[in-house]
């Protein structure tokens, strides 16, 4: 006989959980009292603030391809992960967060720190469930898991009533779930389904691949690889789906969307056939859908059949697994060569050349947020993982960083959430604590998680952090310059010294003023065993292009030298 905390554990470990991100508090004792007793087998993570430990099991989760898992107290603590349980639905995270819970016969009661938490988090969960009966445990973590980690990924919540943590059990074993009565994980991939989309691209002369963040989860680079390789098709991706494909791969376009590279978003335009592979058609990447790829067959290949029509409408679909889907159109269709349409990219790629990224990286009379971004990337060299913050930092970032090697980028795309980054880029280092994590942040966006840097101090986690700090929040004040006449409301920020502040949790760290300082600081970061932050001063003037304007189609765009490409 033993407790429920005690079944938990030893779910968990059944599982093949090895890290757990939490936070202890007075309706969760008895869990973490039982887990003094796994510390061989369970680490747990105590970080500074429930929300950072849902980006931080988000970022273990993104980099392992693993389930993460989050432990914390009721009420409050309860509350404060709702965050990144929103963050993790709209990324198709995959988590499972266990809340304490007061004992079942208070429910109802108000009693201390008592919260509907199966009420609030439903909305931003697959599945929430709260355990009253300890016989209902071991069924409900592997269900949990299960639900968690198959189909369309995402997060799921296990309340934990106290009583039920105390009670007594037979132990018998655990076992595994694997099938769930009305939840079709792994939908049956249609034939015909695919046999229509091959020869869609057959027949096409002018295909274009968008690559997003199902391709990603699927494990499915190599099978995109192989069928953009055969079918000679260019490739671009979603902001999530950027590590996809090799940077240097010549079938790589750029990504799509709103700071998207000029090329891919005027190529939506062109193409005759666009197949969206693992997307969900986000306003940041149609644009206008109105004008959203009019001239072209559009093909839809995803595991969710929800998002099949709910926003663009597809003129074919296959339902199913990206990895398996990929894998199956490229041996059923036949070699091409598009090297006409490959050759029109060129024009769109020197109108960005010379408009954006030759001032953002050439001008050598101040730091670019693109240049410390493309500088950083080369300094850490392949295998390196991005992990952003939102906001300008992270639109630069991503789109100056280099991708060497799948799940190479971590960053909080539906949700947008500021204050991701630190903790993520944490739970990302432990998960491949071989790969240099370099975290790119604003400085309104680290302060909002910033208490994590005493994760950082406590357990030495090694992360490279580069603040790019214009004292203002920079992408709000950019819509200002733009669109609001320059009227900036509420953006500008008085900071803290952050280098002292860091220097507080035990990291290096040193101003970046002027840009002969730039590489130096950079070698000195990445040299540097353990964690090391760069205050990078940035001009509040600068703005992130090319960019298009919200509501205008996607091939508008604004090139930052006062014009607009338009095709």
């Amino acid at each position: 006989m033993i407790s429920g905390a005690e079944a938990l554990m030893r779910s968990l470990v059944a599982e093949g959980v090895d890290t757990i991100f939490g936070y202890p508090g007075g309706a969760i004792i008895p869990v973490f009292d039982r887990l003094y007793d796994y510390r061989d087998k369970l680490r747990h993570i105590l970080v500074r603030h429930e929300q950072g430990a849902t980006h931080a099991a988000q970022g273990y989760a993104r980099v392992s391809g693993r389930t993460g898992v989050v432990m914390v107290t009721s009420g409050p603590a309860a509350t404060n992960v709702i965050t990144g349980l929103g963050d993790a639905m709209m990324d198709s995270t995959p988590l499972v967060v266990i809340t304490g819970q007061v004992s079942s016969e208070l429910l109802g009661s108000d009693a201390f720190q008592e919260t509907d938490v199966i009420g609030i988090t439903q909305p931003l969960t697959k599945w929430s469930y709260q355990i009253r009966n300890v016989e209902d445990l071991r069924w409900a973590v592997a269900r949990a898991f299960y639900i968690a980690s198959t189909g369309r990924p995402g997060p799921v919540v296990l309340d934990f009533s106290k009583d039920a943590q105390v009670a007594m059990m037979e132990w018998t074993g655990y076992k595994k779930c694997h099938f769930v009565r009305t939840y079709e994980p792994a939908p049956e991939i249609s034939d015909a389904d695919v046999d229509t989309v091959a020869k869609m691209i057959d027949e096409a002369r002018r295909p274009l691949i968008i690559s997003g963040h199902g391709v990603e989860i699927a494990g499915g680079e190599p099978q995109l690889l192989a069928l953009a390789e055969k079918a000679h098709i260019p490739v671009t991706t979603t902001l999530l789906g950027l590590s996809t494909i090799d940077s240097d791969s010549p079938l790589f376009k750029g990504f799509v969307g709103m700071h998207g590279n000029v090329a891919a978003n005027v190529a939506i335009g062109q193409c005759d056939l666009l197949v969206a592979v693992g997307m969900r058609f986000d306003d940041r990447v149609t644009g206008d859908v109105a004008h959203f790829a009019n001239q072209a067959k559009i093909v839809h290949i995803d595991i969710d059949s929800s998002e099949f029509g709910k926003i663009i409408k597809p003129d074919a679909t296959i339902h199913g697994d990206a990895r398996e889907v990929l894998g199956r159109l490229a041996a059923k269709v036949a070699p091409a060569r598009h090297d006409e349409w490959f050759a029109s990219f060129d024009k769109a790629w020197a109108v960005e050349q010379e408009n954006v990224v030759a001032p953002e990286l050439d001008d050598n009379s101040r730091i670019t947020m693109g240049r410390v971004a493309r500088k950083v990337a080369e300094a850490a060299g392949k295998g390196a993982v991005l992990v952003t913050d939102v906001g300008q930092n992270q639109m630069l970032s991503a789109r100056y960083f280099k991708y060497t090697a799948p799940r190479s980028i971590i960053t909080s795309g539906g949700l947008g959430t500021m204050g991701f980054g630190l903790p993520a880029s944490i739970g990302a280092k432990i998960a491949a604590p071989e790969r240099t994590v370099c975290f790119f942040t604003g400085d309104g966006g680290l302060q909002m998680t910033v208490e994590e840097l005493g994760v950082i101090l406590q357990y030495g986690i090694d992360v490279k952090i580069v603040l790019l700090n214009n004292n203002f929040l920079g992408m709000v004040r950019q819509w200002q310059t733009l669109f609001f006449n320059r009227r900036f409301s509420a953006t500008q920020l008085v900071n803290p010294n952050f280098v002292m502040l860091a220097n507080s949790y035990g990291i290096p760290a040193e101003d970046v003023e002027t840009l002969d300082q730039l590489d130096a600081a950079i070698g000195r970061m990445l040299a540097h065993k353990g964690a090391y932050l760069l205050n990078i001063n940035i001009d509040p003037e600068e703005l992130v292009y090319p960019m298009t304007p919200a509501g205008a189609p996607i091939s508008t765009i604004l090139l930052g030298n006062g014009e607009i490409y338009e095709n």
